[in-house]
């Protein structure tokens, strides 16, 4: 599966950089492209330029309402983000057609932060045109919620984050959602590096999108996910996440595949993008990549089985990936979330404002 990568405002162009910098890592190990190109749109000029893997051009790097804000940013303010690029929308979208490898994507992956004003007025704006420009194809949304202090100490962030929350659900063809806390306590700090949090907020797409790009014969799994299988799956709010364990040198547990997936199936919901329940899934998707030798039809019937009973019957869809790599990594999407928590907060504190 290819995507068009998009990044709006500081956040969502940091992401799309680094969208960038892992195609250039599939192309370089494994001859193929992930993305066809990606683009940062800002009103600030510093943060695009600031930038290291998307071209460094006027294309790529967008830069849009300098005119009316001497490209410096606006301060939080997200309704004037959405008339900006309402009123760039040709421009964006121009440049987004200069790409020649456009129609081999598969979808737009728009991305943005819901707490800055940028990001989270341009995106839905765009995700709008696109849909209308683009009708066959499909347009994601990648929603990053804010900081939890951020909540606190910027007053805009909880009624920016609403406001696009709402418009992306309403557009976009599936929203994934990215809870900036819950990456963080992963490692039980704060002070954690926004390149290191963006790199896992990216990672789980690797293989997941790599899968259907595949060409040596030697990589192709007995279950291949295209776009199409991929495609079949996202609808609405959509977590994602990913779990891996390294191989070990030799192995003397033949016959313990089956319990070696499941504990990274757990591990993988535990790490999904944004805390959910997983019963609330209408739809799930697992890729395990690992080399064939440590994968078995079991293990393949196990996790299908599991998914089933903790998701309450979602549409399930499965591959595998027999990758070069010395690790066994799962990746899992639970999309159709009918009860995101972290969405419910945002609402309800909007409305006691």
């Amino acid at each position: 599966m290819k995507l068009t990568v998009v990044g709006f405002g500081q956040g969502g162009s940091r992401i799309a950089d680094e969208f960038a910098r892992w195609n250039k890592k599939a192309r370089r190990s494994r001859g193929m492209n992930i993305v066809t190109d990606t683009f940062a749109v800002d009103t600030d000029a510093e943060n695009l330029v600031a930038l290291s893997d998307i071209g460094f051009d006027y294309r790529h790097r967008v830069l849009i309402g300098g005119d009316k804000t001497g490209g410096h940013g606006l301060d939080g303010i997200n309704k004037l983000g959405a008339e900006l690029a309402w009123e760039s929308r040709e421009d964006i979208v121009d440049a987004i057609r200069a790409n020649e490898r456009l129609f081999e994507s598969d979808a737009f992956l728009l991305v943005a932060a819901t707490a800055g004003g940028t990001g989270s007025g341009a995106i839905s704006a765009i995700a709008s045109y696109l849909k209308e420009r683009y009708p066959k194809m499909a347009v994601y949304v990648m929603a990053v919620l804010p900081f939890r202090h951020e909540e606190v100490s910027e007053e805009r962030a909880i009624f920016n984050s609403a406001v696009c929350l709402k418009s992306v659900y309403e557009t976009a063809d599936a929203v994934f959602l990215v809870d900036n806390d819950k990456l963080t306590h992963r490692t039980h700090t704060q002070g954690i590096e926004p390149a290191i949090i963006n790199e896992r907020i990216v990672a789980p797409f690797y293989n997941l999108l790599g899968i259907g790009e595949e060409k040596r014969a030697r990589y192709v799994g007995a279950r291949v996910l295209d776009a199409g299988d991929i495609m079949q799956v996202l609808s609405g709010w959509t977590a994602i996440g990913r779990a891996f364990s390294p191989l070990p040198r030799f192995s003397f547990r033949r016959g313990r595949e089956a319990h070696q997936g499941l504990r990274l199936m757990d591990e993988a919901i535990s790490e999904l993008s944004v805390s959910c329940h997983t019963r609330d899934s209408g739809r799930a998707l697992y890729l395990i990549s690992a080399p064939a030798r440590e994968t078995s039809l079991e293990m393949v019937t196990e996790l299908v089985d599991y998914l089933r009973q903790i998701t309450n019957q979602a549409v399930i869809r499965n591959g595998d990936y027999p990758g070069e790599t010395a690790k066994k990594e799962i990746v899992l999407v639970l999309s159709q979330l009918g009860n995101v928590e972290r969405v419910k907060e945002l609402y309800r504190a909007l409305s006691r404002k």
